[in-house]
């Protein structure tokens, strides 16, 4: 449950009449005047109920051999994210991810790092993964592939950058779980391929919403309006829908 910032009304965040999200921070409303009257003094609500940080995870290679040009690309994406200050989520590695945490460190933006390893030693030395760009690290355990499903899980939206066989995987769990994905165009990699990968699953409905960008600001623009407009009442498969969860209540009510 959480607790409307203006009027004070405890509710279903899925249930929830409207969203906003002010400084990276997620605010769910009981009706569109209570959004209007936050969205009209934020400064003056933002701390009257308490609020989660929206998560973006970056999936993509942790090669080095991506141009500068992709390079930057991607460190622009980190930029805007960090920008929104919504935090960062990947899987601690290098290439593509690290250079989305340099983006989104060098805004002041939080990383957090979901690493393979069981340990900060194992998480250096065997699986020579960076710690300088992240202000939280994750130990799973999991290896490369285990930590796939606690990267997705633990993204309110995630994007795929660049990226092979890995990110695909990380991509095809994103998708059957029904999140929110972006896809950097022009990255390279499993990025040019995933239209045509969607396109042939034909009507397979997962919930899944997909948002392809070229533009690192405009994609983040594009799936915050997108969470905040529709997808936050069934983020993944893992939450009932809105109507379900209203169904669920009415029947308990005429039990009463």
């Amino acid at each position: 449950m959480v607790r409307d910032p203006v009027c004070l009304m405890e509710l279903d965040q899925r249930q929830a009449a409207a969203m906003a999200e002010f400084r990276g921070y997620a605010y769910y409303f009981c009706s569109e005047g209570c959004k209007q009257t936050f969205s009209s003094q934020p400064e003056n609500f933002k701390d009257k109920a308490p609020a989660m940080r929206l998560t973006i995870g970056v999936m993509g290679s942790a090669g080095d051999d991506h141009s500068e040009v992709v390079n930057l690309q991607v460190r622009r994406l980190g930029h805007s994210i960090g920008q929104r200050g919504l935090v960062l989520i990947t899987g601690a590695c290098p290439g593509l991810p690290y250079e989305c945490a340099v983006g989104a460190r060098q805004e002041g933006g939080w990383s957090v790092g979901i690493s393979p390893a069981l340990s900060l030693d194992e998480h250096v030395h065997k699986y020579h993964s960076p710690t300088d760009m992240f202000d939280v690290l994750i130990y799973t355990g999991s290896g490369l592939m285990g930590r796939e499903v606690t990267n997705i899980r633990s993204s309110d939206m995630v994007v795929i950058v660049g990226g092979r066989s890995g990110t695909l995987g990380e991509f095809a769990i994103a998708y059957d779980e029904g999140k929110l994905i972006g896809v950097l165009q022009g990255s390279g990699g499993v990025t040019e391929e995933l239209p045509h990968i969607v396109a042939s699953f034909g009507d397979k409905d997962t919930g899944a919403r997909m948002i392809y960008e070229a533009d690192p600001a405009v994609l983040v623009e594009r799936l915050m309006t997108t969470y905040i407009e529709q997808h936050y009442r069934h983020p993944s498969c893992f939450c009932e829908a809105a109507d379900s969860v209203a169904e669920e209540g009415a029947a308990r009510s005429t039990m009463t």
